[in-house]
């Protein structure tokens, strides 16, 4: 029988009961997604997709350490099960000793829904949303505007079980909407984007709304040469820099001396002042509206994930504590190497800075500025100091007075987001928001609008 007629839970103690292995986990992940597409005022595309893929680990004890094998397979049948868990255990058998090696977790509760069917989403999930999007065609048509974008929206269960008796189960819904305004000369651009899990707090019309203020902004044309500019970094740009931020704390990596986070002569900068606000940046997995898995779900082991963690609790975590670097992301045993404290990685981000001003407010309270719609292709430029590279796009605004006055050419940026957070003169309200760069990676954000009083324009860019 195929495994796509199985119940997931199914599969898990089907290819539990199928390992030799000294220690085994099994992950399934059973994957819907339903999207609409549009363009020129007019929906192009619709579609739903399903997909399960199972990632077998297979731990073999050996004299001198225990070893891991993992393989992952989509469209897996019932045929396929038994070679799939035979090759996780030649893997291991033909790696050497895993250096993350820890003994497999063991005491976390069973989820009561393990053994029930996945959600699954569907275009129903677009029910009130799509007559909301022809409301909003209809708008910008009248007033000479075209839209284009998409929303996407995609629900993952997740099944793990294991040797030493785990059986977790968790759904993570996850929905993004994009929203492209261009004047019918294709001259002036802007873009809007939003973060939900389920498609009833989003409303294309408002977005419609806020893009048609955009581009009437861009009738006037400003040019300016590089350099350092007062600058208002929105939700959405502040947390693409700081996703990477995060992607870049690695405990282990900062205590070998690799990365910004490394103190010189040794050891880390935990316990560091990073900001002169008073920033906190945290994860948690019961935030509301940016819930994520309560416990550690690891395909692989890297710098801040171990497949021996499968199954950990994932706590509340302040990052940075007040403006002071609190922790960095560990395993069990970089937890272990380093002496900091045990610290998984996140599935989602918040960064609260005691501000209420909406940007909009800030706007109002600049003398003379820049306001940047968002950032894309972010580079890396240096690890020792983080330092990205990218470009502004889909809007840079001239704030004069408290008034945007006109739109300004768009810029490449040289920034480390670290160096930002030391220089940040003001957070305003915290507010959930989707990353531009980073939105097919990482959705879960809560972030302020953040003033930089020398963000550095590095040079004039043609793009848009």
């Amino acid at each position: 029988m195929s495994t796509n007629r199985t119940k997931p839970h199914e599969i898990v103690e089907r290819a539990l009961e199928l390992s030799t292995a000294d220690g085994c986990v099994v992950i399934a992940d059973e994957e819907s997604s339903a999207n609409l597409r549009w363009a020129g005022n007019a929906l192009t595309t619709n579609g739903v997709t399903r997909g399960r893929t199972l990632t077998v680990i297979a731990t073999v004890d050996g004299g001198q350490g225990t070893a891991s094998g993992v393989v992952s397979r989509s469209a897996v049948t019932a045929a396929d099960l038994e070679p799939l868990v035979r090759a996780a255990e030649a893997a291991a058998r033909a790696a050497g000793p895993a250096e993350d090696a820890q003994p497999l977790v063991t005491g976390t509760p069973a989820s009561p829904d393990f053994a029930d069917a996945p959600d699954e989403t569907s275009s129903a999930v677009f029910a009130d949303f799509a007559p909301a999007l022809g409301e909003a065609f209809a708008r910008a048509r009248a007033g000479g505007r075209e839209l284009y974008g998409f929303a996407n929206h995609e629900l993952v269960s997740t099944y793990v079980g294991t040797s030493t008796g785990l059986r977790l189960r968790h759904d993570q819904p996850n929905g993004t909407l994009e929203l492209n305004a261009k004047s019918p000369d294709r001259l002036r651009s802007a873009w809007a984007g939003r973060a939900t899990r389920d498609f009833k707090d989003v409303d294309p019309t408002v977005l419609d709304a806020e893009l048609a203020v955009r581009l009437g902004w861009a009738e006037r044309k400003v040019e300016l040469p590089a350099g350092r500019y007062e600058t208002l970094l929105p939700p959405t740009a502040v947390a693409d820099l700081l996703i990477y931020q995060m992607w870049s704390a690695a405990a282990r990596d900062a205590a070998e001396g690799r990365t910004v986070f490394s103190k010189p002569g040794g050891g880390t900068r935990v316990g560091e002042r990073l900001s002169r606000l008073p920033l906190t940046l945290r994860s948690d997995p019961n935030f509301p509206g940016l819930e994520s898995a309560p416990f550690v779900i690891a395909h692989s082991s890297g710098d801040d994930a171990s497949v021996f963690d499968n199954g950990l609790p994932v706590p509340a975590t302040e990052w940075i504590s007040g403006g002071e670097l609190a922790r960095l992301t560990t395993t069990r045993h970089s937890a272990g190497l380093t002496g900091l404290p045990l610290s998984p990685a996140f599935g989602n981000l918040i960064l609260e800075g005691g501000g209420d001003k909406s940007l909009e407010e800030m706007v109002a309270g600049t003398e003379r500025g820049l306001l940047l719609t968002c950032l894309w292709y972010i580079r890396e430029v240096d690890p020792a100091t983080l330092l990205l590279t990218g470009l502004t796009r889909d809007g840079v605004y001239l704030v004069e007075n408290g008034q945007v006055t006109g739109e300004v050419n768009n810029f490449r940026f040289n920034e480390s987001p670290v160096d930002l957070l030391s220089r940040a003169s003001e957070a305003g309200r915290t507010e959930k928001t989707l990353p531009r760069e980073w939105g097919d990676y990482f959705t879960r954000a809560a972030m302020p609008a953040v003033r930089i009083p020398d963000f550095n324009m590095s040079s004039v860019s043609k793009g848009v």
